[in-house]
């Protein structure tokens, strides 16, 4: 097993990661950032919003929108090889989120081949040819999600749940209990809240507020924060606590991922 991961100073992009794993399997989560993920070796097998994926032909490129659940493990014996940018909205606005939910494995030799080349250019902290080849990416992606149509209107059970997911990433730090949730959504029931929920984004809340947590103790581990006070920052008990939540998550523990990102 195998981790590097840093934060390159080029807008748009929060982290590059790449990895090694002989066999991991990560829970459900989500991402508020768009995951961009090229396959090296072996195969890896998904599930996004419930339907099940699996990539690992060379040509073969895995796109995961922000907010949307899905979880990913290793299928090969021999491990997998992988290298995944977060991108932030700036890159690809959120509107497209459907359409990568819809199609969320481009099989594309050419937009592999930027992706490849924009890794190589941000390995070797050249920013300016990232930046360039960055927009070619961002152009190919959009090329490829573009045409269609928004979502139409949402049942009264998901804007109960889009209303509670609000509520958690708004109380991601301090938590909050499920009775004082539904008594700020003027819901009678506490577990109505978690079957909305659970129905509409394919986790239950607390899963959701752990991924949340985590998301941001990885950026906070790659700006140099010890793991102790990215704990307290992110809402952890304790460094114990982050330690067995990040370990699930990320594959390593929040020291490890931290000193890749220094090395």
């Amino acid at each position: 097993m195998s981790v590097l991961a840093w934060r390159p100073e080029l807008p748009g992009i929060t982290e590059v990661f790449h990895a090694r794993f002989t066999d991991h399997a990560y829970p459900a989560h989500v991402h508020d950032t768009w995951a961009l993920m090229i396959v090296d070796s072996g195969r890896v097998d998904f599930a996004l919003d419930r339907a099940r994926h699996g990539a690992g032909l060379p040509e073969t490129v895995v796109l995961l929108p922000p907010g949307v659940v899905h979880d990913g493990r290793t299928v090969t014996e021999a491990g997998v090889r992988k290298r995944v940018l977060y991108l932030d909205t700036s890159v690809l606005p959120a509107g497209l989120t459907g359409a990568a939910v819809d199609a969320p494995l481009l099989y594309d030799a050419a937009l592999r081949a930027r992706i490849h080349g924009l890794h190589r250019a941000l390995g070797g902290r050249e920013l300016f040819e990232a930046e360039s080849r960055l927009a070619f990416v961002r152009e190919r992606l959009r090329q490829r999600l573009s045409g269609r149509g928004p979502a139409g209107a949402q049942p009264p059970g998901v804007r109960l749940a889009v209303r509670l997911r609000e509520l958690l990433d708004a109380r991601a730090v301090e938590g909050i209990t499920l009775r004082e949730a539904a008594a700020v959504l003027g819901e009678a029931h506490p577990t109505h809240l978690v079957r909305s929920f659970s129905r509409a984004f394919g986790l239950p809340p607390h899963a959701y507020l752990t991924a949340r947590r985590v998301e941001a103790a990885r950026r906070l581990l790659l700006a140099g924060m010890r793991t102790a006070e990215v704990a307290a920052a992110v809402g952890f008990h304790d460094q114990a606590h982050l330690t067995r939540h990040f370990g699930r998550h990320v594959g390593v523990t929040p020291a490890r991922f931290a000193r890749s990102g220094r090395s």
